[in-house]
């Protein structure tokens, strides 16, 4: 099953520095997912100005609920860098 994980930050003003705190783990945590196929792409959400305020999830993954599982120890979440996340099941497209 493919899903879409949108999540946004704490909007107070260290939410920004626990961020920077947390990203090598959260990075290398999302690596591995890579290499594994489970998270297929990710990246920041941004703002107007380019704040980084959230984050963007693409996973292939056997249930929306190993997803949660995935989610809840990963490290922004941890750290509080993000403060709520939704949750969509997608189809990508795949040519044939």
């Amino acid at each position: 099953m493919q899903f879409l994980v949108t999540a946004h930050d704490f909007k107070d003003d260290e939410a920004i520095n626990r961020r920077q705190a947390a990203r090598t783990e959260h990075l290398a945590g999302a690596t591995k997912l890579m290499q594994d196929n489970i998270l297929l792409s990710a990246g920041a959400l941004l703002d107007d100005s380019g704040k980084m305020v959230g984050s963007t999830l693409l996973y292939d993954i056997v249930s929306k609920s190993e997803l949660i599982k995935l989610l809840e120890v990963d490290p922004y979440i941890s750290s509080k860098v993000w403060e709520k996340y939704s949750i969509q099941e997608i189809k990508l497209y795949k040519p044939e």
